[in-house]
């Protein structure tokens, strides 16, 4: 398999039109937005739609991808930032707007849940991934329990989030977390 060559500027510009745009879409409720009201938006034809994805469920797929890109990397730039407890603290609010953006993306995220397409296993393992270094960086600051894995707080923070299909979920899914947060310096052996 040969690598593929990298985007000319413009086709980079193209590209980040498209999925822009496809967010905004997708955000504003817009679940049957058609490909061609997309590639309008972005200011680009139809047909640089298509080379760019070759489907409107591989669009879909690289929109949720490059939410979740993000925001594992809030992950390293909030422990370069803060202290390991406030870093784990911010990054769980993160996970919760995460949901929020989900929300909105829900119904066109559908279309991919039905697929062969392993978006979500990915995107899991690394939001898990991203909670295991917060973690292990509090526990070794004493500041956060270290029994808890990544993967068990994300599983947590999924039966928080699950709230959003109740009015008003977001301010008590936040509230929830704090609550969740205190529960992981519960316990923890503080440094001296």
């Amino acid at each position: 398999m040969t690598a593929s060559r990298p985007l000319r500027a413009d086709a980079r510009r193209n590209r980040d039109a498209l999925l822009a745009a496809a967010r905004e879409a997708f955000l504003d409720g817009d679940t049957d937005a058609h490909v061609e009201d997309i590639a309008r938006s972005a200011g680009v034809a139809v047909g640089t739609l298509y080379r760019h994805f070759e489907t409107r469920e591989a669009l879909i797929e690289e929109v949720y991808r490059k939410e979740v890109d993000e925001l594992v990397a809030a992950a390293d730039d909030l422990l370069a930032q803060c202290a390991p407890e406030e870093a784990l603290r911010r990054f769980l609010l993160l996970l919760v707007d995460h949901a929020a953006v989900g929300k909105g993306m829900s119904v066109a995220l559908e279309s991919i849940m039905a697929s062969d397409s392993q978006v979500f296993d990915d995107a899991r393992t690394r939001m898990s991934d991203a909670l295991t270094r917060l973690i292990d960086a509090g526990s070794a600051a004493g500041t956060v329990r270290g029994d808890i894995t990544g993967p068990t707080l994300l599983r947590a923070l999924g039966g928080i989030c699950a709230l959003r299909v109740r009015e008003g979920w977001l301010d008590e899914a936040r509230t929830i977390t704090r609550l969740l947060l205190d529960g992981l310096r519960h316990g923890a052996s503080r440094a001296t």
